[in-house]
């Protein structure tokens, strides 16, 4: 297929992805259902998020001409993916690139996340048939030529001795922190809690940490993020809730809650479900120069920064981990 033809295949599939066809409400249904952490609202967020940042035919054509990809034809070449499966659809990207470039995939989909990017394949290759021989799904990722891995810490070190001999890009675990100043307004507060809470934040650009002034009042965020006591409602959120309070009330260390998220000071930049850590700061100068030490950080949000409330928002240049996929496909 030639590239304007990929991109109207793609634009295509987007217009699938927000119908209310059938089938299509009955994946998304049982998805959630065997992946409790895929709550309807978040599979239909990270579902509008790709349709109106990545499948817009001008998007599209202003991104591939930015790498002037008309100059590449599509060839055999292999990637291999290994998809991660912490939000729905996180793997997207990924897919989204290697079709649009033109090469061959393999695809190991999460356990966590297969339901959906394996319809959406199938619902392609029902659109187009000549894309039917170059995507492909496979427990073992053996005989590609190159690939690209998202993972945790731990993970990652197997996918470095496994694919450390093929050219490759390897994801390990990344988060995301807010640098606030005080003089946020409450639009922006609010905003923030969405940066924090979405996907009840499980994704690399959740934020876990905050870095705040010297006797910041958190009242107003606090309140903000009442917007999500909703959350106490679902067990394993709740679970976690209860789990890290209590932690919290047994070290005698200061602490604050609002009875659906805990803050909790502490140096660490990843925290778990539930919890905010925070970090005072006498010169923001400082905090972004010990940030670019970390090869953790995967965007900062503030004035300056990632607007708030765009965090779970990434366009097609927002790359995973800063690496520019299409480059190194293309490469």
């Amino acid at each position: 297929m030639e590239l304007q033809e990929r991109i109207n295949l793609l634009v295509r599939l987007g217009q699938y992805m927000l119908s209310e066809n059938e089938e299509w409400m009955a994946i998304k249904e049982r998805a959630s259902r065997e992946n409790p952490w895929f709550v309807p609202q978040f599979i239909e967020l990270a579902i509008s998020n790709i349709c109106s940042e990545f499948l817009q035919k001008e998007k599209l054509e202003t991104w591939a001409e930015s790498y002037n990809l008309k100059a590449f034809q599509a060839d055999e070449a292999l990637v291999g993916i290994v998809m991660a499966g912490n939000i729905p659809l996180v793997g997207f990207h990924d897919f989204l690139c290697v079709l649009l470039c033109g090469k061959r995939m393999m695809i190991k989909a999460s356990s966590k996340d297969e339901i959906l990017i394996k319809h959406i394949v199938k619902k392609l290759l029902e659109l187009e048939e000549p894309v039917e021989d170059r995507i492909n799904f496979a427990q073992n990722l053996k005989g590609c030529d190159a690939y690209i891995a998202t993972g945790s810490n731990n993970s990652s070190r197997y996918f470095d001795y496994y694919f450390g001999k093929y050219p490759n890009i390897i994801r390990r675990n990344r988060t995301s922190v807010a640098i606030l100043d005080g003089t946020e307004t409450t639009e922006e507060l609010n905003a923030l809690a969405d940066d924090i809470q979405l996907y009840f934040g499980l994704g690399c650009r959740n934020v876990t940490k905050l870095y705040v002034p010297k006797n910041y009042d958190f009242i107003k965020l606090l309140d903000a993020l009442k917007k999500y006591e909703h959350y106490l409602d679902f067990h394993k959120y709740k679970h976690n809730y209860d789990y890290h309070l209590a932690i919290a009330m047994m070290s005698n260390k200061f602490y604050m809650n609002n009875d659906s998220v805990i803050f909790s000071e502490s140096e660490a930049l990843f925290s778990p479900v539930s919890q905010v850590h925070y970090e005072f700061y006498e010169d923001a100068k400082n905090i972004i120069s010990s940030l670019q030490k970390y090869n953790d950080v995967q965007c900062i949000v503030g004035h300056g920064f990632t607007a708030f409330g765009k965090a779970q928002q990434p366009s097609l240049k927002d790359y995973a981990d800063g690496i520019d996929t299409m480059q190194f496909l293309l490469g």
